[in-house]
Parts: C-alpha cells; structure tokens; sequence
C-alpha cells in the first residue's frame, strides 16, 4: 500500500512540475540574459523589483486562516446576481469625430482608447476567468466577453502595464495578435508576449519614466506602488506602472494598479493635469492596502495628479477581493461628491467622447 501512495504522490508532483514547466499560461521563465538587462533599471535591486515605497502585506501564517475562512463566507455579494450586459460596439459612433478623444471601458482594467485618430488597447484581459491556473476559477461578470475582440475595430498599439493574470490573459492575447502591430509594455513583460508568438520587434518595453513617440502621441510610463508575478518564482520579476498620453491638444492619464503614494503628485507634478485620469478603484483589503487603494484614496489620487475627470477602473470585472461588486463605485462617487471632483462613469461597451462624459448610475438597477 505504502509503495502505492508514494508512486501517487510521485505522479501528483511530475503533473504539477510539467504543469507549471509547460502551461502556455505561465508565460516565459526569466534568464539570465534578461536578468542583465534588468540591472540597468533602478528599480531592479539585484534580484527583483521593487516600489518606491516599502511596500509589506500583511498576509502571514496569523492572518491567512481568517482570510481563507472569509473567501467562503458573504460570496454572494461580491459578484452581481446576473451577468452584467456589455454595450455592443457601434463603428459608425467609434469612427465619427475622430479628431475628438474617446474611449470605452470593458470592465475591470480594459480599455479602448482613440486618441489623434489611433486606437489604443490597454490591458485587454477579455477572458472569462482572472484565475486561470487555479482550481477554482475567478469568474468574469459579464458572459462571452472574448467575442468583444471580434468586433473591436484595427487596433495600433496594445499597452501592458504588468503581468498579473487579471491584465494579461494567454487567450485575450494569442486572439489579439492578428489585429495588432505594435506592442508597449514593462519592463520584463514582452518574454511572456514573445513565448506566445509576438514578434520581438513588434515590442517596446518600458522603464519609469521611458517616454515615445508614437503617430504625435507621447508616451510615458509613470511609477506605481504594486508588484508583478505569474507563477511560483517570478514574483516582482517584471515591472508595473502607469501611462500617460500627451498630445498637442490632450492628456491623458492612467494609474495602472497601484496603492496610494507620493508618486501620484510626481506624475501629476512632471506630466499633469490631465483631462481624463483612469484610476484604479477596487479588489483592496487592509491586509493588501498597499497595493490597492481604497475608493476614498482613488479621489484623493486623482486630485495629486490633477486629473480635471476621474473614472474608475479596476472593478464590475472580477470578485479578487471580499468587498461586495458594488462597493468600490458606492464609496468612490460618494467621495468624489464630497471632494466636489469631476467623475465619469459610463457603462461596460459605452463610447464616451470628451467633454461628454457620462455620469450614469447604471450599477443601482443590478442586484
């Protein structure tokens, strides 16, 4: 009996090495040779890299059984009772006053930006599951959401602003690759892209503050508090960050994940103001607030960078933290009303020019 438990045992740990070894979804192991080229960033410390800002969770053998026990408990709340519906894409709104920015979110951190007559795709994780190499999945609140890809219109440039399951998706990507031509990410990200088919020369990475010109648009990618990490020994093995995009006529700001700090009132400070700041707001914890902020903390990042028009991001996706679904857009525009700041939130699939911004409370008619 004994020699049959340990051949199990055996068999269970070659599947999960080949698993973890040659699933397409880990992406590329890093290498020496690409750990070199992270020693020229000041972000990198010899091994990995890191925040600005000491940045500790406080998840430890004390608080995880209470933490664990809460992902069982109230789970009805933190996703919506239905599907939430996506807006179809309408190409005669997309394409008409092309001069004139606009974009439409798809929930949680995707967006399609129009900007100078080019279309920018950042983030586009459109797949059904956040948790993808997890035996329990992490589903999205909206069904079908990879078929939005099929109605999407040329994209120029796909942006990545690091390499978290829930902002990089293998499916989102090798479904994209037809329709896309240029690639910017961080630092670190394009091993996974290059694993998956894109070519080297398609992608540009990016350190803090690496700015390009890309069709009259400008570039940059700006710091933010958070860390990086697809499998058991890549944590913090790529870079994480923001975006801005400046035109002649137009700024445009987005947080990337982050928790609340000082770089905020940099980026604001060096780049600012911004007409639209896309700023992150939602799946916070006290046990991880320092990597994602509370709503209250999104309004407040939103005035350091002077951001004249705050929309939140980063929620009405996926349940990754024990807030009810609903709770990040409650406490955000109930801040944004008492800090009297300027907001915009549209529905999943809504084109939004600007200085036409929607402010629709679309999420009180959902259970």
């Amino acid at each position: 009996m004994l020699v049959y438990i340990l051949v199990a045992i055996l068999v269970l740990v070659a599947i999960g090495f080949l698993f973890i070894n040659f699933h397409p979804q880990f992406g590329r192991k890093v290498s020496k040779t690409l750990i070199e080229r992270y020693s020229n960033s000041s972000q990198w410390n010899g091994k990995i890299f890191e925040n600005q800002s000491e940045t500790l969770m406080d998840i430890n053998l004390k608080t995880l059984p209470g933490l664990l026990k809460q992902q069982f408990i109230g789970r009805k709340l933190r996703s919506p009772e239905k599907p939430i519906p996506w807006v179809p894409f309408n190409p005669n709104i997309w394409n008409k006053n092309i001069e004139k920015p606009k974009f439409i979110w798809y929930g949680h951190s995707v967006l399609l930006l129009q900007l100078n007559g080019k279309n920018l795709l950042i983030d586009p994780m459109l797949g059904p599951n956040a948790a993808p190499i997890s035996p329990f999945a992490v589903k999205r609140f909206s069904d079908n959401s990879l078929d939005i890809i099929d109605n999407l219109p040329p994209i120029d440039m796909v942006l990545m602003t690091h390499d978290h399951y829930d902002h990089l998706d293998y499916e989102s990507i090798k479904k994209l690759i037809p329709k896309v031509r240029n690639w910017f990410v961080a630092l670190g990200v394009s091993r996974h892209l290059e694993s998956w088919g894109i070519p080297t020369a398609q992608i540009t990475e990016f350190d803090w503050w690496d700015a390009h010109e890309f069709e009259s648009i400008k570039i940059t990618f700006t710091p933010s508090r958070h860390f990086s990490g697809r499998g058991l020994t890549d944590r913090a093995k790529c870079l994480w960050g923001g975006w801005v995009f400046t035109t002649d006529q137009h700024n445009i700001y987005w947080s990337g994940d982050s928790g609340y700090d000082d770089h905020f009132k940099e980026v604001g400070k060096r780049l600012g103001p911004f007409d639209w700041g896309f700023m992150e707001c939602g799946q916070y914890n006290k046990l991880w607030h320092p990597i994602h902020m509370f709503p209250e903390e999104t309004v407040n990042a939103s005035i350091d960078a002077g951001v004249k028009t705050s929309i939140p991001v980063h929620w009405g996706g996926f349940p990754l933290a024990l807030h009810t679904w609903k709770d990040p857009i409650e406490r955000f525009t109930k801040e944004a009303q008492l800090k009297k700041l300027s907001i915009s939130t549209p529905e999943i699939g809504e084109i939004v020019l600007l200085n036409e911004e929607s402010t629709k409370d679309w999420w009180t008619h959902l259970e």
